[in-house]
C-alpha cells in the first residue's frame, strides 16, 4: 500500500494503476456489508457504500478527482458541482486537482434547501452563467434523485449539463432514470465491480 510520500503528484501513474488503487481504497474504507441500511432512496440494503470515507481520504480524493478529470478531458467544462453534502468532497477535490493539472475548473454546491439567511442562495460557490457547460458529480447513485436535485437549479440558469458522473453506481435504476430525463450517467465503478 503506497504511503502519502510515495503518492506524488508527478508520479505518472497509468490510469489502470490509479483505478485499481482507488478500487482497493473503496473496498477497504467504503464498502460496508453488515446491513441492513436505509438508503437515501428509502430502500433497504444489506450493502452500503460510505464513499465519503474514501472521498475524505487524501489518496482516495486525489485518485477519484484525477480519474474523473480524465473522463471529462476535451469537454470544455466551465464548472463542477453537486448536491451538498454527498458531492462536496468530490467537487472540492476535482476543483483543486484541475488547478494542479493546469485546467482549473471552478466549483459550486447545490443546497437541498435555499438558505433563509445571508445571501439566501440555493447554489453556493461559482456564479453560473447562461450556457456554462457543467459537470454534475455525486459520491453514490441509487435511483438518481440527488443528481436530479443538483441538475434542476443549474438548468434553471440555462446552463448545459455536459456530464453526470458518480464514484459508485449501485446499479439500482439511476442510469435508467437519468436517461429518461436526457442525461447519461457515468461512473468510476459499478456496484458489481466492487463485490
Amino acid at each position: 500500500m503506497p504511503t502519502a510520500t510515495a503518492m506524488k503528484i508527478d508520479q505518472g501513474n497509468k490510469p489502470d494503476n490509479r483505478r485499481a488503487r482507488l478500487k482497493e481504497i473503496l473496498i477497504e474504507k467504503s464498502y460496508l456489508r453488515n446491513g441492513p441500511y436505509t438508503l437515501t432512496s428509502g430502500e433497504i440494503s444489506d450493502v452500503f457504500f460510505d464513499v465519503k470515507m474514501t472521498s475524505l481520504n487524501p489518496e482516495g480524493a486525489y485518485l477519484a478527482a484525477d480519474l474523473i478529470l480524465d473522463m471529462i478531458e476535451g469537454e470544455n467544462i466551465a464548472a463542477v458541482g453537486g448536491i451538498a453534502v454527498g458531492a462536496c468532497p468530490i467537487v472540492s477535490a476535482i476543483c483543486v486537482r484541475s488547478f494542479e493539472r493546469g485546467t482549473p475548473i471552478p466549483a459550486f454546491y447545490v443546497r437541498k434547501d435555499k438558505k433563509d439567511h445571508g445571501t439566501q442562495k440555493k447554489i453556493e460557490g461559482l456564479e453560473l452563467k447562461k450556457g456554462d457547460r457543467v459537470l454534475i458529480v455525486d459520491d453514490v447513485a441509487t435511483k438518481g434523485g440527488s443528481i436530479l436535485e443538483s441538475i434542476i437549479p443549474v438548468k434553471e440558469l440555462s446552463c448545459v449539463i455536459a456530464k453526470t458522473i458518480v464514484v459508485v453506481d449501485r446499479e439500482q435504476g439511476a442510469q435508467a432514470r437519468l436517461a429518461s430525463e436526457g442525461y447519461n450517467l457515468e461512473s468510476l465503478f459499478k456496484r458489481s465491480e466492487l463485490e
